[in-house]
């Protein structure tokens, strides 16, 4: 007796995946622990607050089991200041030989889940890969196939003949009986070259960055984690730097990532462009960039007699006229400068207009939404073509 057989889609209410309580709290944490800068105890009292109103454990489950959790598994670690000891990555204990309480901070192994949470965040679960570089989009000998065919040229490889295909010619072109194969009959698969990439990301950290009531800091800092992530896992021949401006600039290493803060500080552009030209000038790659993140107008600048010129007022003449004559450097040195722009006024705009003229780069305009996604894009977009 033959069944009638129905085919099509099935529709259920959505069910969350079964976490166990501490995958739940460490979700929560990841994200707590971002905007804390990496202060633990800052985020666990956020988390108990979180507790006492959305009640995320009980009786069975504490915060405080959490916390052991954390250090069981070597999320955390816990440091003596009376030098009775530390505890390690996934060490137990609570106290040293002094019995005092000691200070919890995170630790290398959760600094590599924060970045990895980023990267999922804003540019979506990329799975790793080999190698990566950046396609010129010029094809030759290179190390990327294609999938396009061509005849043999003089000084192709063996290695990129494509065998199944030159057999194949060489039956059409002389017969199965009497098999032949020669120079005509060869076929190329066309190779790509790759270009590695260098890239330095300025992050504003003026006062302004977090003015207003709004977290500037925070999306920056987590755009920062994801493209180390990216490269670093994805791409692993190209170069990252990261520095951030205030009233100087220094580097950061992606390490200090989660813990960056901002200060009160003003904004010396131009010291961030020099340090980041310094840092381009000692590589060896030939594709150079700079992503610079800001939300406000350059107001400071290091005088040669180690003063500071300061002015918050309007946008100073003689401080935008030295922006510009760093854009300018850039472009001579074939840097180009890609600005992202989370300040919306217009006068603000129309320096950043004149900026990107005088480098010949790019800028965008936007908020805090979607920041990670135009950085990514642009990024990528970069990969596909050869910067001069």
């Amino acid at each position: 007796m033959a069944m009638n057989m129905r085919k099509g889609f099935r529709f259920a209410p959505y069910e969350a995946p079964d976490q166990t309580p501490f995958e739940k709290l460490f979700d929560i944490f990841q994200e707590l622990i971002t905007h804390t800068s990496g202060d633990f105890d800052e985020t666990i009292d956020w988390l108990r607050e979180l507790d006492e109103e959305y009640e995320l454990t009980d009786d069975d489950y504490t915060i405080d089991d959490f916390i052991e959790d954390l250090k069981a598994k070597g999320y955390i670690r816990q440091e003596f200041e009376d030098g009775g000891g530390q505890m390690g990555e996934g060490e137990e204990g609570d106290e040293g030989e002094g019995g005092g309480k000691g200070n919890i901070s995170i630790t290398a192994k959760m600094e590599r889940i924060i970045r990895q949470r980023a990267l999922d965040q804003i540019f979506g679960k990329i799975k790793r890969s080999g190698s990566g570089n950046h396609k010129t989009g010029k094809s030759g000998q290179g190390d990327e196939h294609t999938g396009e065919l061509r005849e043999y040229r003089y000084g192709d490889g063996l290695e990129h003949i494509s065998m199944t295909e030159s057999l194949k010619n060489a039956q059409i072109n002389h017969g199965i009986g009497n098999f032949n194969l020669s120079e005509e009959d060869l076929v190329v698969e066309d190779t790509e070259y790759k270009a590695q990439m260098s890239t330095v990301l300025m992050i504003d950290i003026s006062h302004s960055m977090i003015l207003y009531g709004e977290d500037r800091i925070t999306p920056a800092k987590k755009v920062a984690m994801a493209l180390a992530e990216l490269i670093t896992t994805r791409y692993p021949k190209d170069t990252l730097d990261v520095l951030v401006f205030g009233n100087d600039a220094w580097p950061i290493s992606i390490k200090e990532l989660p813990y960056l803060k901002v200060g009160p500080y003003h904004t010396n552009t131009v010291a961030g462009l020099q340090l980041a030209m310094d840092m381009l000038r000692r590589k060896r790659n030939t594709n150079k960039q700079i992503f610079m993140i800001t939300d406000g107008k350059p107001s400071c600048l290091r005088l040669p007699d180690g003063n500071y010129y300061k002015n918050s007022v309007g946008l100073d003449e003689y401080i935008i006229e030295k922006c510009y004559n760093m854009a300018r450097q850039a472009r001579k040195l074939h840097i180009p400068i890609t600005t992202f722009m989370i300040a919306q006024d217009p006068y603000l705009m129309q320096f950043i207009r004149h900026f990107t003229e005088a480098n010949k780069g790019k800028a965008f305009f936007t908020g805090l939404k979607g920041l990670g996604e135009m950085i990514f894009e642009d990024y990528e977009n970069n990969r596909r073509k050869r910067l001069k």
